[in-house]
């Protein structure tokens, strides 16, 4: 009786992978998808029901242990099918279902799941009818059929899990594709269920071992720990189905996406950037699911070989690979925190001149000086490329090659769909953003940027915030990366109280790793703040080999951290709530760990000085520094590290920075300054020591010109009046 039951229920399978590889429904035939789940799971219940009462009339003849076992695979039927409707009733809409199910295209699909939901039953009934019919009860004869029945539910219950067939609904696979979904599911879900049946089919060889202990002291131990192992197998089957459903549903809307783009050519590179994406999207789902976190307990401060100290690099430094080095600038960020609009690298730092004009100026210098070329290079962003390549026009003249390259354009993440913002190539910007840093390699490599400078001889580059004035070209580090023949050397600072949320580097399992405050469980982010513990953080000031660069692109070993920003779109009307959304990107600090030799250098405070707000940019313009080659250089009258600095938020943007403080004061002697508030400070001010300046809501503070302030707080409403 079990052959053609088996053998029917193979043929039923068979049909339903062939219907599943010729059938690719579109978005409007979907539509009607949820009905068909309501109707296979209307099904699977109504079966499911029926076993159960067979089961039921098994108790007493003592089978708890192969009922446990055998309804179980209908239990997990019905609740994959439970489950994924409800995933899918969130990410369709609802049509009128037309009647019958056969009038409908899918109409196919639903039989065959009808039919082998009643070859299912027919089988499992067959086995059970020959046990109690016949009245074999002896162990040889218990362990015979449930090890037929455990190999038969391994390659039919769970390769025919409904939620297999939904992910295929959804994508309209090839066979291939259908072929290793299938191996995905059975392989996290076949082997402990099928550990887990062999523990139970043992029970009745236990039995005659202990004559004096009851039966239902053996097996129930037993069966609790087989569904405590399908439990868990079920999790990781249910997080691979939502998983490939969510990345078979972003596949098909980027090639949708791919479809609006009219010429060839940028076709073909759009849809290469769209490759790149997906495969970020997919880690994506895949460390969500898999609820990839760093183990803390295998953290630990870098050891002394990983970290060295800029004072203990030679003195002596070659010019002459200078030759072999770039400069690279990161320069896809906007102005928008500081209330600009264009690129925040042309904001007025110095004298009337910007980030990328100090930025000029100190590779010029560095030409002239040394009698070389070295290349700036800027990798720009979709939102600054316009109006950078129009700004570097005037620098035709000058003794620098400037080169610039975009990084890629993503498509936003609705948040509650997976699905992407855009509908089309030329969507609002505002549907796009540009995936951070750690997109600088592929970015260099697409481009054909990475191969041109190899050709012109480069093989190191430095990179760079554009808005990091300290980070200037350093002989003594290029030549130590050329000594240690590192390929990636990350240039780290002291931390200090402002730092804390900084990422520093560690050691992680032997390994050189850059630890995030967001990848730290919560119970452990106040000691990674803890300077005794984590004494560094990282400048992003990164010397990379060129060849090295290429090496890791070709051959796919960048898994760079993936940093999930949730941010809002604007709702298109008025009224509307803003649309939630993901921006996945990457930092390129966390590739240190797929570099040879990779390690960090501890340099002076000097290095970094980079403008974030209105308070840095407060800083940076004031007499602590003087400019000399583009190169800020501190005061030698100074003592000590920099002053903190804190403007509240009527300083937030430059242009109200700029109104209430026309002025830059002199702060050579400040150790800290608090302004919050409408205050206003005069002409050729003074500031020594700690001085606190607090305007109450609807009050204003005016600082006169000439005035000297030293350790002193100014609350309320107060107007300072020269004599």
């Amino acid at each position: 009786m079990l052959p053609l039951p088996f053998v029917l229920d193979s043929a039923v399978d068979l049909l339903i992978c062939i219907l599943t590889a010729v059938f690719r429904p579109t978005d409007s035939s979907i539509l009607p998808f949820l009905a068909l789940l309501v109707y296979c799971f209307i099904l699977g219940c109504f079966f499911g029901a029926i076993h159960l009462l067979h089961l039921l009339s098994l108790l007493p003849h003592m089978l708890w242990p192969f009922a446990a076992v055998s309804i179980l695979p209908f239990v997990i039927d019905a609740v994959v099918v439970f489950w994924i409707a409800r995933y899918a009733h969130r990410q369709l809409t609802f049509a009128p279902f037309p009647f019958p199910v056969i009038s409908h295209p899918l109409g196919p699909m639903a039989i065959t799941m009808a039919l082998d939901h009643i070859v299912d039953c027919l089988l499992v009934y067959g086995i059970l009818t020959v046990i109690c019919r016949r009245g074999i009860f002896t162990p040889e004869w218990m362990v015979a059929s449930l090890e037929v029945y455990c190999l038969i539910r391994l390659f039919k219950a769970l390769d025919c899990l409904p939620g297999q067939r939904i992910v295929a609904l959804l994508r309209g696979p090839s066979l291939k594709d259908h072929l290793r979904l299938f191996k995905s599911l059975l392989l996290p879900l076949g082997v402990p269920v099928h550990l887990a049946s062999s523990q139970i089919s043992a029970l009745p060889r236990l039995f005659p071992l202990f004559p004096h202990v009851p039966p239902r002291l053996i097996w129930l131990p037993l069966v609790i720990l087989a569904l405590m192992l399908t439990a868990l197998s079920l999790n990781q089957a249910f997080e691979n189905a939502s998983t490939s459903v969510a990345a078979s549903q972003m596949r098909n809307a980027l090639n949708a996406l791919a479809e609006t783009v009219p010429d060839p050519s940028e076709r073909k590179r759009f849809e290469a950037e769209m490759d790149n994406f997906f495969a970020l999207f997919r880690r994506f789902l895949n460390d969500k699911a898999k609820g990839n976190v760093v183990n803390w307990d295998r953290i630990a401060p870098p050891q002394p070989s990983q970290v060295v100290d800029y004072n203990d690099l030679g003195s002596e430094a070659s010019v002459e690979f200078l030759n072999k080095l770039a400069v690279v600038k990161l320069n896809g960020g906007l102005g928008t925190s500081m209330g600009c609009v264009g690129p925040k690298s042309v904001i007025e730092v110095r004298e009337g001149m910007s980030f990328l004009d100090l930025s000029v100026r100190q590779i010029e210098h560095l030409n002239r000086t040394f009698n070389v070329n070295v290349p700036f290079v800027l990798m720009n962003s979709f939102n600054t490329d316009q109006d950078t390549q129009s700004i570097i026009k005037k620098y035709q003249g000058h003794n620098v090659d400037i080169i610039t390259f975009n990084q890629s354009r993503y498509p936003r993440i609705i948040k509650d769909s997976l699905q992407p913002a855009p509908k089309s190539y030329d969507a609002p910007l505002q549907d796009w953003y540009p995936p951070g840093h750690g997109d600088v390699f592929e970015s260099l490599y697409n481009s054909g940027t990475l191969d041109k400078l190899l050709e012109r001889g480069v093989e190191y580059i430095f990179l760079s915030n554009a808005d990091n004035l300290g980070a200037v070209v350093d002989l003594r580090i290029l030549q130590h990366m050329v000594d240690t023949q590192a390929e990636y050397i990350m240039e780290l600072t002291d931390k200090t109280k402002a730092d804390v949320k900084g990422g520093t580097i560690i050691d992680y399992e032997g390994k050189v790793r850059l630890l995030e405050i967001a990848q730290v469980p919560k119970e452990h982010v106040n000691e990674f703040k803890s300077i005794k513990k984590f004494k560094y953080f990282n400048t992003n000031n990164i010397w990379m080999n060129l060849r090295a660069i290429k090496r890791v692109v070709e051959e796919n070993e960048l898994e760079m951290e993936i940093i999930a920003n949730e941010k809002s779109i604007p709702a298109d009307k008025k009224g509307e709530a803003d649309q939630a959304i993901y921006q996945l990107e990457t930092a390129v600090g966390a590739a240190i760990r797929h570099f040879k030799n990779a390690h960090g250098v501890n340099v002076p405070r000097r290095r970094f000085l980079p403008v974030k707000t209105c308070s840095d940019l407060l800083l940076v313009k004031s007499d602590l520094y003087r400019l000399e080659h583009g190169q800020l250089v501190m005061d030698p009258n100074r003592f000590g590290g920099v002053p903190v600095i804190k403007l509240g938020s009527d300083f937030k943007k430059v242009s109200d920075f700029q109104k209430r403080i026309p002025s830059i004061p002199r702060i050579v002697e400040l150790d800290h300054l608090t302004i919050t508030g409408a205050v206003n400070l005069g002409r050729n001010v003074t500031l020594k020591g700690t001085v606190i300046i607090v305007a109450t809501e609807g009050s204003t503070i005016d600082v006169p010109p000439g005035s000297v302030l030293e350790n002193c707080v100014v609350q309320g409403s107060l107007r300072i009046l020269e004599h």
